[in-house]
This record gives structure tokens, sequence and C-alpha cells, in this order.
């Protein structure tokens, strides 16, 4: 009988394990496919013949998948199971990355759309698996996993250029196939399973109040704004410190430096937050960060580095608060739901705007100071939303 129980206990220890393996290799799926792509694009422009604009699409095409997928991706778990449809996030990546590398053009855009896609289910439906398995290990798990999605972008952003140098960029981009390849290997032994999102996970945009109300737009903005900026600068820092005078080495090395200091803040403001009576503070101060840090690039390029992990911590922490203002500017899971359904939307549609935007504003003025500047000023306003977000108020009142 006790050997019985041992052996169950086991069973259950190398089943609990692989899980958590399978969410961290999820998670890194969920960053690097996409932002290893920006130190390429001088390159791929130059293959190509693309104008600015035209290879800035390559970074607003998933955000605009992430817009028209992610309130929708709950729907898909309630009917198909969330293991089995993290499955098929993972396979529509793989199958993106694959289209990507042909090297055709319109396979490039094409898989790329495909790529966000699948990072669009993955993004709304992992959290909630979190939830729904290990409730009380909520902002632990989430800590790795952006850790996680943080590191495998890194490593990407990093490697990626060398790799170009050896094999190609086609080969380059290719690689990034490990990534959903050894998740699918893990994840399968999930699919025997099938569980739906837990309450309160995005659904498609409904709740009329909370779409008329001055507070969901203040959270929305903030949240929107912060990733406004943050995509823009995934999508254009290679090239904005390529022509400050680094090497393409140097340039991937530091969009990874910024990747990864995005999933630093995921680790220690957890706690910081939840002792404090509001969140004002603390959300002007890390939009103050992407502020200082884009006057930095814009006025001094060679302090690079520390622009870079400026700004990473603040759009991470960002990220964070955008995201704890839903659950704390809510009174149910319904209204977290609806709202959350809203940011994203909205959310995601600001940041699609803003890569090609500021791709054709470098085009017309044949440089990033204005570019940048403008950043600066969305960061300004994000300084003002979270002033009003982080209040401590709920939706109605």
């Amino acid at each position: 009988m006790a050997v019985a129980m041992e052996t169950l206990t086991e069973r259950r220890t190398i089943t609990r394990a692989a899980l958590l393996l399978g969410i961290l290799l999820i998670a890194a799926n969920l960053r690097a496919p996409f932002t290893g792509v920006p130190p390429l694009l001088g390159s791929i422009q130059a293959d190509f013949g693309l104008s600015t604009t035209a290879v800035g699409a390559l970074t607003t095409l998933p955000l605009l998948a992430f817009a028209l997928v992610s309130p929708f991706s709950a729907l898909f778990g309630r009917e198909y199971g969330l293991e089995r449809v993290l499955f098929g996030a993972l396979a529509t990546i793989a199958l993106g990355i694959a289209l990507r590398s042909i090297g055709a053009l319109w396979s490039l855009y094409v898989g790329t759309g495909i790529i966000g896609m699948g990072i669009a289910v993955g993004n709304v439906l992992l959290p909630s698996l979190i939830k729904r398995d290990f409730p009380n290990s909520v902002a632990s798990l989430t800590g790795a996993y952006a850790l996680s999605m943080g590191v495998a972008a890194a490593l990407g952003s990093a490697a990626v250029v060398p790799l170009a140098h050896a094999m190609g960029w086609r080969s380059a981009l290719a690689a990034f196939l490990v990534l959903p390849v050894a998740a699918l290997a893990v994840w399968a032994a999930q699919l025997g399973t099938r569980t739906k999102p837990a309450s309160g996970t995005a659904g498609p945009p409904h709740g009329g109040r909370v779409w008329r109300s001055a507070l969901s737009w203040q959270v929305t903005l903030f949240l929107g704004l912060n990733s406004t900026i943050y995509y823009i600068a995934i999508g254009w820092l290679p090239a904005i410190l390529l022509d400050a005078g680094l090497s393409a080495e140097r340039a991937g090395s530091l969009h990874g430096v910024l990747q990864l200091a995005t999933a630093v803040p995921g680790l220690v403001l957890g706690p910081i937050l939840s002792r404090m009576r509001d969140q004002r503070l603390p959300a002007a101060v890390v939009a103050g960060f992407s502020v200082v840090a884009l006057v930095g690039l814009m006025t001094m390029p060679q302090a690079a580095l520390a622009w870079s992990v400026l700004f990473g911590l603040g759009t991470g922490a960002g990220i964070i608060l955008g995201l704890t203002f839903i659950g704390l500017r809510t009174r149910n899971a319904h209204q977290a739901a609806a709202l959350s359904g809203m940011s994203q939307c909205v959310g995601y549609l600001l940041a699609a705007v803003g890569p090609m935007a500021m791709g054709a504003l470098h085009d017309a003025l044949d440089g990033w100071r204005v570019p940048l500047g403008l950043c600066a000023c969305l960061a300004l306003l994000a300084v003002v939303m979270g002033l009003l977000a982080g209040r401590n108020r709920h939706i109605g009142e």
C-alpha cells in the first residue's frame, strides 16, 4: 500500500513538473518569434527593395492579429479545451515561422500574420491556465513565465544577426522553429485532458457600461500607450541604433537587453503593489522611465545600453501595472473580462498603428529624432493616464 502511494505521488510530481515545463516553453514562444525579426529588417528591406513603411508592416501584422484574435481566444478554449487550443496555437506559430522563412515576399507577410494569430491565443489562454491549475501560485508563475518570455526573446535578438551572417536571414528566421517544436513535444502529454478557461478570461468585447466608463478608458489608454511605445521600440530600435553608428551585432544585443529588462519587474513588482493604497506613484514613475529613455535615445544614443535597460524596465512594469488595474478597478469577474477584452482590443489596435506610422515619418523626414520625440510625448500622456487609472476607484463609482 505504501509503495503504491509513493508511486502515485511520484507520478503526480512528474505530471506537475511536465505541466510547469510546458507552461514555460509556451511562454518562450509568445515573444521571440515576433521580436526576433527587427534586427534583420535592414537585410529584408535591402533584399526586396522595400520602403521603411512597408518593412514596418512586418511588426504591425502580428499586432493586428493580437487585436482581432485575442478577444475570441476564450471562446476557442471553452469549445475545444485549454490544452488542445494551446497545442493548436503552438502549431500555428510553427506553421507561420516555416512559411515566413520560405523566402518569397508574400510568404514573409502571410507567415508573420499567422505567427501573430498563434501568439494571440497563447497570450490570452496561458494566464487562464495558470489561474485555473495553480490558483495559489499565480504571482510566482506569472513572474516565471514573464522571465521565460524575456530570456527567449533576448537570446533570439542577440543570436539572429550572427546566424544571418552565417546562413542568411531566411535560415536565421527558420531557426526560431526550435521554440514551438520543443514546446509541442512537451505539451503533447497534456492533450488527454480538456479544461475550460478560468472565469474572468477575456471574451469578445462586451459590457456596454464598461465601454462608457471614463475609468475604463484611462486603464485602456495606459495599457495601449505603453504597448504602442514598446512595440515601436521593439520594431525600430535596431534601425535607430544602426543610424546612430552602432554595428548590427551591437544593435541586436541591445535589442535583446531591452527585452530581458522587461521581464525584471515581474519578479519584484507584485509584492510592492499589494502593499500600496493606490498605484498612482508607480504608474507615473514607470511611464516616466520611458520618457527619459526615449529622450535619451534621441539626444545621446551613445548611451544606448542605459536607455535600453531603462525603457525595458519602464514598459515591462507598465504592462504589469496595466493588467493589475484590470483586476483592481473592477468589482467582479464579468466586469474584469469585459475590461480585459476592451483594453486588449483597443490597446493592440493602437500598438499596430505605431510602428508603421513611425516608419512613414522616418521616410518623410529621413531621421528618427521626430519619431522618438513623438514617442516621448505618448509616454508623457501615459504618465497622465497612469495618475488617473492608479486612483483607488472602481468602474461605476
